[in-house]
């Protein structure tokens, strides 16, 4: 039986609202950055350098989590086929059939 593998959806709600910092940070430096002293100025790149790499750490988690998740299904997937070779055939021939009858239409 194949069971549904378990998604991880903290991490793609972490790299969102890195994202989101990141976009408020830049639009707001942008706004005021004209008007920032020296240190106000060094301490905004700072967050914003510190939030864009918060972004980046999550979105490489979020990739390797994909990876992961990927590599489990296509072992899942191919421990499927070898039990059952007839029943992939049926299936990868009837999926042919209704891909062949769409494009026909068109």
């Amino acid at each position: 039986m194949i069971e549904p593998i378990p998604t991880k959806s903290g991490a793609r709600d972490q790299l969102m609202n890195d994202l989101k910092s990141v976009i408020q940070d830049a639009e707001a430096w942008l706004r005021h950055g004209g008007q920032l002293t020296g240190e106000e100025f060094q301490a905004a790149k700072a967050k914003f350098e510190r939030t864009l790499h918060n972004a980046k750490d999550d979105l490489v988690r979020l990739e390797e989590t994909v990876v992961a998740k990927t590599r489990e299904a296509a072992k899942v997937t191919d421990e499927y086929v070898k039990e059952n070779p007839w029943k992939s055939v049926g299936v990868g021939a009837a999926v042919g059939l209704l891909v062949g009858m769409l494009i026909s239409r068109r």
